[in-house]
């Protein structure tokens, strides 16, 4: 399979088979995963990954029990696996302190990024991680934390400062689902729409 296989063939699954991830598996995707570039090489993205009993532990911290009842995906809630990739900030102000990156003016304080790449490569990881998911014949679905990103740094005890782009669910996905996103309906938009030569 190509990089363009797996841009072409990956969906966000939301209807999961209730069967396990193959031993070391989960650890191997995450490995790869990993090596996707972060500024100054400050390798500052760190992966919560979530299996068993840790899933159920997510869950009870980011949906209610009111909420599940009509929650529109309860597939979702099958995956065996959830992957929270975070980046965090103390990594790359120490980084950038250093003598080869001090000239930036960086190394101070993450109040001084006017782009917080410790966001930008987290979720370089987490878009490596799902095509390498689809890779080994797996489902996966990154959707957002939004509001529960304190109760589930809090939770799993993610060192201060750290800050999620969302989670990754994952699994083998669930043959006897039908059922689709009605996002699916939108489509593509033109290449001439979103490819700007020269100016906008």
């Amino acid at each position: 399979m190509t990089v363009s296989d797996a841009l072409r063939d990956r969906r966000s699954c939301r209807s999961f088979a209730d069967r396990p991830l193959a031993p070391g598996l989960l650890a191997g995707l995450v490995d790869r995963a990993r090596r996707t570039p972060t500024a100054g090489n400050c390798q500052g993205v760190e992966f919560l990954v979530l299996e068993g009993n840790d899933v159920a532990t997510y869950w009870e911290t980011t949906l209610t029990a009111e909420r599940r009842v009509d929650f529109p995906w309860p597939g979702l809630l099958v995956a065996p696996a959830l992957v929270v990739p975070w980046g965090v900030p103390d990594r790359y102000v120490a980084r950038y302190a250093e003598a080869d990156k001090a000239r930036a003016g960086l190394g101070d304080s993450s109040d001084d990024w006017s782009v917080p790449y410790w966001l930008t490569d987290a979720a370089f990881a987490a878009m490596a991680l799902q095509l390498l998911a689809v890779e080994e014949g797996l489902g996966c679905c990154f959707f957002g934390l939004f509001d529960h990103e304190t109760a589930v740094a809090e939770r799993f005890n993610v060192p201060e400062g750290a800050r999620a782009v969302g989670t990754i669910a994952l699994g083998h996905p669930d043959p006897t689902s039908a059922r689709v996103s009605g996002s699916v309906g939108r489509g593509r938009r033109p290449l001439d729409e979103v490819l700007h030569r020269g100016a906008w």
